[in-house]
């Protein structure tokens, strides 16, 4: 039998600087997504990394949303979102919806086909993997929300090559078989 006995005396440690642990962060390669909700017949998204799945029964996704973004806010009230997994061919997309294009709100839908699942949240018509989710859990962690959500939609193209981000960079990934044939030539060179 596990015992998850809890203190309620912790040992007192200094954080870490900011700077140093963004440096740390960037190490950590991260998939990227457009992460959309719609509430009152209002759109909006982010481009966010802080993305995972947290379980598979039910299915539902992790999104950790920076309370200062412009979506925060109607991801919250309305309780819809769409996770919507991107290519590398997305690049300028993940720019637009990060505000690097300077567009903001309802604007960064310009680019793009926009389609609707389950919720009717925005699901991006060509991303790798859509996920229409309901908001069930928010849990307020410093300057971000954790948003929990339960996929009730789910769209998957898994054959393009996923924007990746590392370093402060976007990146791509090649895919398994390409990795595949490219061992495979060098165990016979060899």
């Amino acid at each position: 039998m596990v015992s998850h006995a809890s203190s309620s005396r912790q040992p007192e440690f200094a954080s870490v600087s900011a700077e140093a642990f963004k440096q740390g962060m960037r190490c950590l390669a991260a998939g990227v997504t457009i992460v959309t909700t719609l509430h009152d017949r209002v759109r909006s998204g982010l481009t966010a990394t802080a993305v995972t799945s947290l379980s598979a029964d039910p299915p539902q996704v992790l999104v950790c949303v920076n309370r200062s973004a412009g979506a925060h806010d109607l991801i919250h009230r309305g309780s819809l979102m769409c996770v919507n997994v991107l290519a590398h061919a997305h690049q300028h997309l993940a720019a637009r919806f990060a505000g690097q294009k300077g567009v903001f709100g309802e604007e960064r839908f310009a680019a793009g086909r926009w389609m609707t699942l389950t919720t009717g949240a925005p699901v991006l018509a060509d991303a790798m993997a859509s996920f229409d989710c309901v908001v069930t859990e928010r849990v307020q962690a410093s300057t971000h929300t954790i948003f929990i959500g339960r996929v009730v939609g789910v769209r998957a193209r898994p054959k393009a090559r996923p924007l990746v981000y590392a370093s402060g960079t976007y990146a791509r990934l090649e895919s398994a078989a390409r990795v595949k044939k490219a061992a495979a030539r060098m165990r016979k060179q060899a």
